[in-house]
């Protein structure tokens, strides 16, 4: 049963470790890089306005990717930076509306928000961080408690600590069943060298009583 509860053990732990691991990752360096790199083309961000509901709705996090221009069409939500009023210097999140290709090659873009009443400025394939391939709110419950030290603390320590805890009781159970084992080695060792003493008496005993 112990080695059931151990391997069971070992399998959750592994799976939880993994899981913090890769979202603590996603989180932190979208924080300290400004979302400006990606994670193997993966960008995560929090839904602060309500121009996309009911699709997206505020507190969401949504989980882009960064996909070739060409394979955009009409109808993809799309992440991108503005880059003109009243867009300007804000990441923003709406539904493709119109998408040409120029002359040159490059793509010209059009969205808007769901719940807006214009479109928004034209922008250019480069100033698109990604298509949205999932809302997950999760992530923004994480993300929320990672944006301050505090939770930061209980996010990260807390969870470590408990797994770090349960492998010390883990190994001290252990440890205590080989020393266990240990003594019922030794005192099979004495039980043994007692029998061989005490064969080594009787021997002598009858030689002396054939010499008699």
């Amino acid at each position: 049963m112990l080695k059931i509860l151990k391997s069971i053990w070992s399998l959750f732990r592994t799976i939880v470790t993994i899981i913090l691991v890769v979202l603590i990752a996603v989180i932190v360096t979208q924080r300290v890089s400004n979302n400006q790199k990606a994670i193997a083309g993966f960008r995560v961000f929090n839904v602060i306005t309500e121009s996309m509901v009911p699709e997206y709705k505020v507190g969401d996090t949504i989980l882009t990717k960064t996909v070739n221009p060409s394979e955009l069409k009409i109808g993809d939500d799309i992440t991108y930076m503005g880059k003109k009023d009243p867009f300007k210097g804000m990441i923003i999140t709406h539904r493709i509306v119109k998408i040409e290709k120029q002359e040159d090659g490059k793509y010209l873009i059009q969205t808007k928000g769901l719940a807006n009443d214009i479109e928004d400025p034209e922008i250019n394939e480069s100033q698109v961080y990604g298509k949205v391939i999932y809302k997950i709110k999760t992530i923004s419950f994480l993300n929320g408690i990672i944006g301050n030290l505090f939770g930061m603390y209980f996010a990260i320590f807390i969870p470590f600590g408990i797994i770090t805890f349960v492998e010390f009781i883990l190994y001290k159970r252990d440890k205590e069943t080989e020393e266990d084992d240990d003594s019922d080695i030794d005192e099979n060792k004495m039980d043994k060298l007692k029998e061989r003493r005490k064969n080594r008496r009787n021997k002598r005993r009858k030689r002396r009583e054939r010499e008699k």
